[in-house]
């Protein structure tokens, strides 16, 4: 098995070693100057929020973090965002598809919150070649269930554009996260396609369930086995042998620029599961450059 890079620095040559013409990071986050720097301060305060230190590693002005993800080998860069509150989401639409416009390499993003506006905007977004939409169900604090959702659902299940949904209960458990929800949505339409973020911590199984059992059901790895939550060491044999089963529907995701160690620990750790160079190809690109209908995906 190739030797996994030990710093960013190492990335490229892991790459080229792989025979992978670049990274496809699903969970990637841009955000608006003023909700950036909400979402950091926050982090700033993680001994309180989340009783650990949680320093942001890469902490630059966007230019900065563009070149930084640029240089790591990803390929398309999502602009991930999330709203908190009603009334949030389509102005935060409007800003993704100005941020893609500006950027030939960025994806254009989108995202939704359980409100009735959602009926119109996440339309709108797709009519406007919106690619890649984001959900935080505890951030938002809102069922993904809510049937108030449903048109949104039914316009993103007929345009399959892929969801990237946090819905677990780590790091911080909410009324609504868990795997429940998403799995009455997919009940009424299961034509979407959701990953999965974070593997779905701590709820891995039942969320491995859901990709096992439906085509359009992904997990992405952000965080995980990164040794920040977990390290290769501690997964069970039982999962790393799911794991292996499901090399076509795990993509990578590793939350830049909001991660308190450097890029290359998340590749590591996805190698230190010993699982072999060609599920590594399938994970770092070949899954995600599917799903988002990038070039050589093959």
């Amino acid at each position: 098995m190739t030797a996994p890079p030990r710093s960013d620095a190492d990335i490229p040559a892991y790459l080229e070693a792989l025979g992978l013409p670049g990274l496809a990071d699903i969970h990637v986050h841009f955000l608006p100057q003023q909700v950036l720097d909400k979402v950091w301060a926050y982090f700033d305060d993680a001994e309180s929020n989340y009783g650990r230190a949680w320093p942001i590693h890469y902490r630059y002005d966007t230019e900065t973090r563009l070149s930084i993800v640029r240089d790591l080998g990803i390929r398309a860069i999502p602009a991930l965002t999330y709203p908190h509150k009603p009334g949030m989401a389509a102005w935060l639409n409007e800003w993704n598809a100005e941020f893609a416009a500006a950027h030939d390499d960025v994806i254009h993003c989108s995202t939704l919150y359980a409100e009735p506006e959602s009926a119109d905007y996440v339309p709108a977004a797709l009519a406007a070649g919106a690619k890649l939409f984001k959900m935080h169900v505890q951030v938002g604090n809102f069922s993904p269930d809510d049937r108030v959702l449903d048109p949104a659902w039914k316009a993103l299940a007929e345009a399959q554009v892929p969801i990237v949904i946090h819905a677990g209960s780590e790091p911080l458990p909410g009324t609504y996260t868990g795997p429940g929800a998403v799995a009455n949505v997919l009940e009424r339409f299961p034509a979407l396609n959701f990953v999965i973020a974070h593997m779905g911590m701590p709820e891995y199984d039942e969320f491995a369930e859901l990709a096992e059992n439906h085509s359009g059901v992904y997990l992405d790895t952000t965080m995980y086995v990164s040794g920040f939550f977990s390290s290769p060491a501690e997964v069970d044999p039982a999962y790393r042998e799911r794991l292996a089963g499901l090399s076509d529907k795990i993509i990578l995701g590793s939350d830049f620029p909001n991660i308190p160690y450097q890029y290359a620990d998340q590749i590591a750790g996805l190698a230190g599961l010993g699982l072999g160079d060609e599920w590594m190809r399938s994970v770092l690109w070949r899954n995600g450059a599917r799903l988002l209908g990038l070039e050589s995906a093959g």
